[in-house]
């Protein structure tokens, strides 16, 4: 593996950045280019901690990194303000769409709570249309551009609020017009999805598909209610599944597992997990195994047959992407082409699509691979 002077990684004569991605776990208000934030924040008079873009980039990088989600998720305070009008919305919208495409994505998923956007007057109907059209405009932006690329909209409702109901039938009221699926978000730790249950109920009623953050704070209680209550379809982050694996021997490549009955029931089913490994050491939610990206049990995971993908969570805050965290695996654990491809497959296999269209995916990403 070889890195370039523009970041690039070449590994077996390949361009990782140019090789087709998908990307599941991604937050528009956790993927803001530094310098938006502040031309945004001059708009409506509002101070930042740094007023140049490396230096406000490399703010968010050291805030971030404190080993606590709650900690992390102060972070957002400062992004989400500047995401309060239709004209902030359109604009980060528009560019984490040219940002994915620059970065080789083909299929993205955006996850926002449009309740979070309701401070300069907006309705949650007009915070959803401002980021639609938005992500359209970055995929017109990168077509002409010779790149293709599609991003559908998860409608995420805040956990430690009241209106995941309501934002379920938001969801549901845009699919077709851009929403492909629905999260929550926010503070997972004393706020499991059994208390949204009602609308989980509502969205298993009008089959939408829906992802659940869990595993990632909390650990196996959260992820067995993101399943039961939450008929989640895969598991946002769920790295801490593994807490559900008992290593018995270990030597060298070779390891014997025990599993429990909530790790084989996600291993059995194969419910993808949506990891994010910088993001996971940054938050502490790999705290149980290390504090280092090779301590993370993403191989364990891989090696025992889970649907792992891999994704950014937060670009900003973790000041990464795609092929960035593609890279860090490849350093950690020495993954080559045929493992990377496998981990686009799986992610593949997980968009909230029609079938055809994931066909299709997995089609592209076949092509793009066989270098």
């Amino acid at each position: 593996m070889s890195i370039d002077a523009n970041g690039d990684v070449t590994i077996q004569g390949a361009s990782l950045r140019s090789l087709p991605k998908v990307s599941l776990h991604d937050h528009l208000d956790g993927a803001l280019r530094p310098a938006t934030i502040i031309e945004l924040a001059d708009a409506i008079g509002l101070a930042v901690p740094e007023t140049k873009p490396a230096a406000l980039g490399k703010w968010f990088a050291d805030k971030s990194d404190s080993g606590s989600l709650v900690e992390y998720l102060k972070t957002f305070d400062l992004t989400t303000a500047v995401m309060q009008t239709q004209e902030g919305l359109t604009r980060v919208a528009r560019e984490f769409v040219e940002d994915l495409a620059a970065d080789g994505v083909i299929y993205g998923e955006v996850r926002w709570a449009p309740e979070q956007h309701l401070g300069r007057g907006l309705t949650l109907e007009q915070t959803v249309e401002a980021v639609q059209q938005g992500i359209e405009e970055g995929e017109d932006a990168a077509d002409r551009a010779g790149h293709s690329i599609r991003v559908g909209q998860l409608i995420t409702a805040m956990r430690h609020t009241d209106r995941a109901r309501e934002i379920a039938e938001l969801a549901v009221d845009y699919r077709g017009r851009g929403a492909v699926g629905f999260d929550i978000a926010g503070p997972e730790d004393g706020f499991p999805p059994s208390n949204h249950r009602a609308a989980f109920d509502f969205l298993a009623e009008n089959f939408f598909p829906v992802t659940v953050h869990a595993g990632e704070a909390a650990g196996l209680a959260s992820i067995r209610s993101a399943l039961l209550d939450g008929r989640a379809l895969r598991l946002g982050h769920g790295v801490r599944i593994a807490e559900d694996l008992q290593v018995i021997t270990q030597e060298g490549d070779e390891v014997q597992v025990q599993f429990g009955d909530l790790a084989r029931w996600v291993r059995d089913r194969e419910i993808p997990l949506e990891l994010s490994p910088s993001s996971n050491l940054q938050t502490g939610a790999i705290a149980a195994w290390g504090t280092t990206l090779a301590d993370h049990p993403f191989d364990l995971l891989y090696q025992l047959g889970f649907a792992v993908t891999v994704n950014v969570d937060n670009r900003t805050m973790s000041a990464t992407s795609l092929t960035r965290e593609l890279a860090l695996l490849v350093e950690a654990f020495e993954y080559d082409l045929d493992d990377l491809e496998t981990f686009q497959f799986n992610a593949a296999a997980a968009a909230f699509l029609p079938v055809e269209e994931r066909e299709e995916l997995v089609e592209m990403i076949a092509e793009g691979f066989d270098v």
